[in-house]
């Protein structure tokens, strides 16, 4: 991973997997979210990793977001399958990143918040302390960990508790490369009320860690939160600025994806060097920064 970073100064990320598969006309409205289809149409996935290595992209994030071992296995799935579904949402950005001629593949390791399917993810709001969220985490980490993805991403984490869980299970694995990135509530905090720089002091240093900063958060937020982050390149992927409505299960809001990639040197020059997309933006985002930053 250091030596991408060293040939570029910045890696454009993806946008949101979940929005470009509803645009390719499949239908999410299910508690696993993007992570049905590694069940029931691996091939659009493939696709749409495709298409966002072809607006810009330089990394996939995998389908593993909420592919967590609970939710499955409440599914009727016994372990050993869900490793594998793990081990395909891998092996199909994997795919894609071959297609292409190049690129990263970023394992995604969505908080446990987004398994209860509340909207706990951008609330922090659990019932499990630290010592339960390193229990729920580690199977699905040890997998994916110990696929042939190039890092984790470890996003959308709206808990200092979970931060904490995450730091310990990048010291079990210490072969292993991640970024931390936390859902947002304004230009300071994370979503659970606690300073961004508390969470980033966590792991600065560590050189596990190849960024550590924001996804799917509004990004009028985002300038002021890079100057929360020391110690650690910075990772940027906000959502689109639209807002979700959790109980009527709908996004609200419009966004343009040629303000987004001119916002996207904005905190290229504040300091990120991994910048992206998360809800709501498409491959035209996408195309937006890559245009914007060349």
């Amino acid at each position: 991973m250091s030596s991408e970073l060293d040939e570029t100064d910045v890696l454009i990320l993806d946008g949101g997997l979940a929005t470009h598969l509803e645009a390719l006309g499949c239908d999410l409205r299910d508690e696993l979210w993007s992570a049905r289809l590694l069940l029931q149409n691996p091939e659009a996935i493939l696709r749409a990793h495709r298409d966002f290595f072809a607006a810009g992209a330089d990394v996939a994030t995998t389908a593993s977001y909420q592919a967590s071992f609970p939710a499955l296995m409440r599914r009727g799935h016994v372990a050993q399958e869900v490793q594998a579904l793990l081990q395909l949402s891998v092996e199909l950005a994997a795919q894609a990143r071959d297609e292409v001629g190049g690129g990263l593949v970023a394992a995604s390791v969505g908080p446990y918040g987004a398994s209860l399917a509340n909207g706990a993810e951008y609330t922090g709001d659990y019932d499990l302390d630290e010592e339960g969220l390193l229990a729920w985490h580690r199977p699905r980490w040890e997998v994916l960990a110990d696929s042939q993805a190039d890092l984790l991403a470890c996003e959308t984490i709206p808990s200092f508790t979970e931060a904490r869980a995450i730091a310990r299970l990048l010291e079990e694995t210490p072969n292993v490369n991640a970024w931390v990135s936390f859902s947002c509530r304004d230009g300071e905090r994370i979503s659970d009320g606690t300073p961004l720089s508390a969470c980033a002091e966590l792991f600065a240093g560590n050189t596990q860690v190849v960024g550590v900063g924001v996804n799917c958060t509004a990004p009028s937020h985002v300038k002021s939160l890079i100057g929360h982050v020391t110690g650690s390149p910075i990772v940027v992927y906000p959502n689109s600025g639209e807002t979700w409505d959790a109980e009527g299960r709908r996004w609200l809001g419009l966004a343009d994806p040629r303000e987004f990639g001119a916002a996207a040197r904005e905190w290229r020059d504040a300091g990120a060097t991994l910048i992206g997309g998360c809800c709501r933006t498409t491959p035209e985002h996408i195309r937006q920064i890559r245009a914007s930053l060349s």
